[in-house]
Parts: structure tokens; C-alpha cells; sequence
């Protein structure tokens, strides 16, 4: 089968890099497996284009979006194909967004927000939150999860927070996929060390491949099971 990496897309040139480089750490993990990547919009090549200049067997469609939203269930589940679920919640994240704050500078006893893209989508946010909770239980401190977009608490209202509870340094745990406009709201929040996009980490390769792998094994699945 081949995996067809699915990303968002972005006017933003740096934004499609990250998203490149990612694949091509996938494709160095996995060299013999078939991976394709393409974008929902404002790139090229498009989901639609790819689709139709694909032949064999059907593609096993991984969204490299961090949770189950709109383009998931709507544009993603239009297509038909073997679909694996988003890349989060899942403990690779976790792994991944601990090793950019540690990277950012951000000791263990600071208080931590985790900043998400955010979305109208109840589902969408659940998937935050749970994120959250997976980062606390991995650097063994209170994650608050927050939004860049839609409802709140946005970053700026969960710093405050920490900052009224007497804490006026805390972390801030970029969870976004690469850099662009949501990296660039992040960044320019009042926290003391603000982490890195997730970009091509080791541990976020892993996941698209386990999620191919989760996807593929529910495709071979008889009818009946």
C-alpha cells in the first residue's frame, strides 16, 4: 500500500518545509514503503490532483493534522480510502512537545500552557485537552491546554492565570505542527520560554508511520470483523 500524507497547507513557505522535512524523516524511517504527500489547500500538490494520478492499490490516507476535526471527518472521510486516524492524542507527542521545551530552555518546575490551534469542533478541542494531560503525566507537572483561535482559555488567559497564582514564569508548549500564522500568535504571548513547532521531530515520524500501521491492519480486517 502506499501512505498518502495529508497536510493542511499554508501560503507560508517555511510552514510547507516543515511539513516536507517531516515527510521525508517518515520516508528515511520506513525507505520501502510508498509515501506520497499532498495538501488540502493553499498548496500544491493538491489532495484531489494526487488522488487522481495515483494507480494500484488504494491508498491508506494519514491526516498530518494533530486532532479529529472537520477536515478529518468531512474532506479526509469524503475520499473513501482506507482513512488512520489524526496524529493526536498520543504519547509520541507527548515525547515530542517535552523534548521542545526542552529545547526552549524551560526548567522542570515551570508551570506549563499548551497552546493549540483551536477549533469550533468539541472533538477537536477534547483532543487538546487530552494532549495536555498526556504532556503533565510525561514531565510530571499540571499542562493547562489552551487555544490560539475559536473558544478559550486562549494563551495570554491561561498565562494570567498562572501569573494571579503567584508563578510569573511559565512554559509555553507550542502545539502546532509547523511554523505560520497560530506559531506566530504563540510566540508572541508574554510566557518566559515558548517551544518550537513540532516540525520534523523523530517521535512525530514514528507516529504517522504507527498510525499508517494502525490503519492498515483495520483495512486488511474481513468485512465481518
Amino acid at each position: 500500500m502506499t501512505l498518502l500524507a495529508v497536510g493542511h497547507g499554508s501560503r507560508d513557505p517555511r510552514a510547507l518545509a516543515a511539513t516536507r522535512a517531516l515527510v521525508r524523516l517518515v520516508r528515511s524511517m520506513r525507505p520501502e514503503l510508498d509515501i506520497r504527500l499532498c495538501f488540502l489547500d493553499h498548496a500544491e500538490p493538491s489532495l484531489s490532483r494526487t488522488l487522481a494520478q495515483l494507480d494500484g492499490p488504494r491508498p491508506v490516507v494519514v491526516p498530518l493534522l494533530l486532532s479529529t476535526g472537520y477536515h478529518v471527518k468531512v474532506d479526509l472521510a469524503a475520499t473513501g480510502l482506507p482513512l488512520a486516524r489524526a496524529l493526536g492524542p498520543h504519547p509520541l507527542l507527548a515525547e515530542a512537545l517535552a523534548h521542545r521545551l526542552a529545547e526552549a530552555g524551560a526548567p522542570s518546575h515551570a508551570p506549563v500552557v499548551l497552546a493549540g490551534a483551536g477549533s469550533s469542533d468539541p472533538a477537536a478541542r477534547a483532543d487538546t485537552a487530552r494532549t495536555a494531560d498526556l504532556l503533565a503525566a510525561r514531565l510530571g507537572r499540571p499542562v493547562t491546554p489552551a487555544y490560539l483561535s475559536g473558544h478559550g482559555p486562549t494563551p495570554h488567559q491561561a498565562l494570567a492565570a498562572h501569573r494571579a497564582a503567584a508563578h510569573p514564569e511559565t512554559a509555553l508548549a507550542t502545539y502546532l505542527l509547523a511554523p505560520g500564522h497560530f506559531a506566530r500568535r504563540a510566540a508572541d504571548t508574554p510566557a518566559t520560554w515558548t517551544s518550537a513547532p513540532l516540525g520534523a521531530h523523530p517521535a512525530l515520524a514514528r507516529l504517522v508511520l504507527h498510525r499508517y500501521d494502525e490503519a492498515r491492519a483495520r483495512a486488511l480486517l474481513p468485512a465481518a470483523a
